[in-house]
């Protein structure tokens, strides 16, 4: 039993009248019956009412029936007669049945109009649906792009078709997918090509339908033919809709213009490709940074095996050595050379900034001084023809490097050295007292020539040889302030009588916790050397 059905039940029982509802259509000689509580035949067309007229009386069969038309989108009439109650009037009861058989009839016509919608709009959710699962799968941008173009196209009825994208290098829209046309042999398209429909749906962030007379773009010759459907695809952010490309559609197989339903379910696909594209471009920014920081990982890596393994001036010698890049790479390095004879030799340099550019200048410096530290004794030579050997590569990159060499001789209780520009260089001696190791040139690059030879005694049984990089001294801590050389020697003095990758550790743990999670800005370097 329908709803109507019910009403009408529940009407008889609360009033003992019989009711029928008809409705009328195109090309009916009678009414028909939708629903009644009673064989009613219904009266002959021409006498109905319409929603303007009264209700009329109608005799048939002994019955007297009154009709009234039931207002809404299509013919209708409710009937009432007769009623086996006393005091009955068909007036009043058609008063209050009246607005129901209304509101049942204009919800029965919401209700098909819905189905019937739904049945001409299957075929499109269809599409939305399956491009959802196209962009769910792990596909390329061009790969997901085909697929979807030629479902839209089937969908649309459309034999040419294309979605080009925007190319941030070239300021281009170049195609990514194409059907009835090679992508090939489709040119890019500038933005600010006028005659492009194309490039003026992109800039305009509006669709647009393009009749087939208008006058058509040679750039756009290869997908379009006749009229041509266009709209942009966009990535929705907080400050709008950004442009990332377009998708077309033409030559329809129907014949049939588009229509601002197929402009509407494509712009709804657009955005679906737009979430594809910029996810595409995240997962290939995600994967470049990847692989940056496995390339960064692997120079730091191949940097730090430039530095010497601190054991190899034992036995003439103990040394330890700690290099921390800012970056992954940076221009802080050491040397320690055996050189024969209880003879040690022990570099430290600070290319100046940090980074690719000074871990390269770092790696030449130190080759070259592997070489020149062999050739002569002297430090000042050393240090002259160190810095003849990558003057061109300083001039260029306009660096230059603090550089502090020197040669201790344990047997002969002296030590030699040369120091250009480098400021934290120090004997710390037996009695606890630090003795400065003073720069004569400033530093290497900055003018031509070999920084001096000094001297200074040495005593291998009680003097440390202390060197360290402003990374070390500059650090800043939460309140800004630098940590300072008298920290770091204070630091070092402290644990004196300790070996020397002891010390060090010593004098990071310190500096950590001035620093805590403060960014640090410089590469440090620290050498720590007793012969």
């Amino acid at each position: 039993m329908s709803e109507i059905d019910a009403v009408l039940g529940a009407f008889h029982d609360a009033t003992r009248c019989d009711a029928a509802i008809w409705r009328g259509g195109e090309g009916l000689a009678f009414p028909v019956v939708e629903a009644a509580t009673a064989a009613i035949s219904p009266p002959p067309i021409e006498f109905l009412p319409t929603p303007l007229e009264p209700a009329k009386t109608w005799v048939s069969g002994g019955r007297e029936l009154l009709v009234a038309a039931i207002p809404g989108p299509r013919p209708a009439w409710v009937a009432l007669g007769p009623c086996n109650a006393p005091d009955f009037s068909l007036a009043l009861h058609m008063k209050y049945l009246l607005p129901v058989a209304q509101q049942y009839l204009q919800a029965a016509v919401e209700v098909e109009h819905a189905a019937n919608e739904l049945a001409e709009r299957y075929e499109e959710i269809n599409l939305l649906y399956t491009i959802s699962e196209i962009l769910g799968r792990t596909l390329s941008l061009e790969e997901a792009a085909a697929i979807i173009l030629r479902e839209i196209s089937e969908t649309v009825g459309a034999r040419r078709a294309s979605i080009l994208v925007h190319d941030r290098v070239t300021d281009t829209l170049q195609v990514v997918a194409a059907i009835g046309a090679a992508i090939g042999d489709i040119p890019p398209i500038a933005l600010d090509d006028d005659c492009s429909v194309s490039a003026g749906v992109f800039r305009s962030l509006h669709p647009r339908i393009v009749e087939g007379n208008d006058q058509g773009c040679p750039a756009e010759t290869p997908y379009r033919q006749g009229a041509m459907l266009s709209v942009p695809i966009l990535w929705t952010t907080p400050r709008g809709g950004e442009p990332l490309g377009v998708v077309n559609l033409s030559d329809r197989r129907s014949g049939q213009p588009f229509t601002a339903g197929d402009l509407k379910l494509i712009a709804a696909i657009a955005t679906q490709i737009g979430t594809a594209i910029q996810n595409a471009r995240l997962v290939r920014a995600s994967l470049d940074q990847q692989r940056l920081q496995q390339e960064m990982q692997l120079a730091h890596d191949l940097q730090m095996r430039l530095l010497p393994d601190p054991r190899v001036v034992h036995p003439d010698a103990k040394a330890a050595a700690k290099v921390v890049p800012a970056e992954s790479v940076g221009g802080d390095f050491y040397q320690l050379f055996p050189l024969g004879s209880n003879r040690v030799g022990v570099m430290i340099g600070d290319v100046s900034g940090h980074g690719y550019q000074a871990a390269l200048i770092m790696a030449l410096t130190m080759s070259a001084a592997a070489i020149h530290a062999q050739t002569t004794a002297d430090p000042g030579e050393t240090l002259g023809a160190l810095v003849a050997s990558v003057e061109e590569e300083l001039a260029t990159t306009e660096m230059h490097i603090s550089a502090f060499y020197a040669v201790i001789d344990a047997r002969g209780r002296r030590l030699r050295y040369a120091n250009a520009g480098h400021p934290h260089a120090f004997v710390l001696h037996a009695n606890g007292a630090f003795e400065r190791l003073p720069a004569s040139d400033p530093p290497l690059g900055m003018m031509p020539g070999s920084p001096p030879t000094a001297d200074a005694p040495w005593d291998p049984e009680g003097d440390l040889m202390v060197l360290f990089t402003d990374g070390v001294s500059d650090a800043r801590g939460r309140d800004g302030k630098a940590f300072g050389e008298e920290r770091v020697l204070a630091a070092i003095g402290a644990n004196r009588t300790k070996a020397p990758e002891e010390i060090i550790a010593a004098v990071l743990a310190t500096l950590d916790r001035h620093t805590g999670d403060t960014p640090r800005r410089d590469d440090l370097t620290i050498v720590l050397l007793r012969s």
